[in-house]
């Protein structure tokens, strides 16, 4: 199996900073389930304060991350998760236009 590793950054809102932790001390089963058929495995969010920033890494496992992201998108209970944690989060102003995380590439890995 191939495994290719993903991270992520974005800003968390220092007013709905509180609201963003109780959504992620208690996930979704039917979100983490639609996580893991979208091929997503090892899924960690770290919260750097006091610059809140959120950085997240995942390990992408399948073999086509465009069509599994496209399928996750869909899915009414993504949309109905991102409803609630996007407006506790805020764009870097360095995004690419289109992007709210913004992807980080991979520089070194040790095994």
């Amino acid at each position: 199996m191939t495994v290719q590793r993903m991270a992520m950054v974005i800003g968390v809102r220092p007013d709905r900073l509180a609201e963003y932790r109780a959504l992620h001390a208690e996930p979704w089963p039917e979100m983490n389930a639609a996580l893991a058929a979208a091929n997503i495995r090892n899924y960690s969010i770290f919260l750097r304060e006091p610059e809140n920033l959120l950085f997240g890494y995942w390990e992408y496992t399948g073999t086509d991350y465009a069509a599994d992201m496209t399928l996750l998108g869909e899915q009414s209970v993504t949309r109905r998760w991102l409803a609630l944690t996007d407006p506790c989060q805020a764009r870097l102003t360095s995004a690419a236009d289109g992007e709210w995380w913004s992807m980080l590439p991979e520089m070194f890995h040790l095994d």
